[in-house]
């Protein structure tokens, strides 16, 4: 896939793509049809990129639907066409997931539990796959990001070894338009398994800590090793990984949002974490109820 631009912004950071920092991620479709040959890239890369996973009109489909409810709040500028998402004057991102309606319409249920991705994930597990009920939905705004951090840190009171995380962009997303960075390495390295063994044992409830580990992806490589890799995508494509795979999102330049979703998948026969199973899961339901702890203060704790 082409690169249209040499220069991200990520965190305050400025990163040259293809440099020592951010590079383009390879994807996986070539062993689509090996299941064996998939884990094992998981074990090496941290991350498993699919093009054209998901059927591209599905995907518009759900679009369409987060787009209508965003234009009828008065969030999109309709001097442009609705398809393309422009933020109003005064419009702001939002996360649109968890018990709102628009996680539970037939639109975006037939993209994030379609017989494309849970056929994936029993292929990949060998075995029945099951999908959190709650799910995170985005609209990701001009100037918005994502800081770097692990999964697990909100959901590991279950499986953890076959829990996945799989991200799809609900429009085509181009270089500026915020696309999610992968550190690569981060879940294998020598050097993460002081922070594995530290940040990736906490839990945001239990501890009431802010999330993110780092804003900073150029100390995340200089201090701990690894590269970023992103690239474009494509509605359609997906973007998957585990617990203590480090991620975070490139800054969206563009004056549209950027609609994603976040989604959880393992095993059915493995523990669940119950905060996000059930007809309303109940969520985070200790962070941020009191001042939380800054990952500033935890990380001296910690000593990473």
């Amino acid at each position: 896939m082409s690169i249209t631009m040499s220069k991200l912004r990520m965190g305050a950071r400025e990163l040259e793509m293809g440099g020592s920092y951010i590079a383009e991620m390879r994807d996986s479709n070539d062993i689509l049809d090996n299941p064996e040959a998939l884990r094992q890239r998981l074990a090496e890369d941290g991350f498993l990129l699919l093009r054209g996973l998901q059927k591209r009109d599905n995907v518009m489909a759900a679009r369409m639907s987060i787009l209508k409810n965003l234009d009828a709040n008065g969030q999109i500028d309709r001097s442009y066409p609705l398809e393309q998402g422009y933020v109003a004057k005064g419009g702001r991102g939002a996360f649109l997931g968890g018990s709102k309606q628009l996680t539970r319409t037939p639109e975006f249920l037939g993209v994030v539990e379609s017989p494309q991705i849970m056929g994936f994930f029993n292929k990949l597990f060998g075995k029945t796959s099951l999908t959190f009920d709650y799910k995170w939905l985005r609209a990701v705004g001009p100037g918005d990001f994502t800081g770097a951090h692990y999964d697990v840190v909100y959901m590991g009171r279950g499986t953890i070894r076959n829990l996945y995380t799989c991200w799809t962009p609900l429009s085509d997303i181009t270089l500026d338009h915020g696309p999610l960075a992968i550190l690569q390495g981060s879940h294998n390295l020598p050097k993460f398994q002081k922070l594995r063994d530290t940040y990736g044992r906490m839990d945001v409830d239990r501890d009431n800590v802010s999330g993110w580990f780092s804003n900073d992806p150029v100390e995340m490589v200089d201090k701990y090793g690894g590269q970023w890799k992103t690239t474009e995508f494509k509605m359609g494509d997906v973007l998957l990984f585990g617990m203590y795979t480090m991620h975070g999102s490139i800054i969206n330049e563009q004056p549209r949002y950027r609609i994603s979703c976040d989604t959880r998948y393992q095993p059915a026969d493995e523990p669940v974490d119950e905060r996000w199973i059930g007809e309303n899961p109940k969520a985070h339901y200790a962070w941020n109820k009191t001042p939380a702890k800054s990952m500033e203060d935890a990380r001296k704790e910690w000593g990473v």
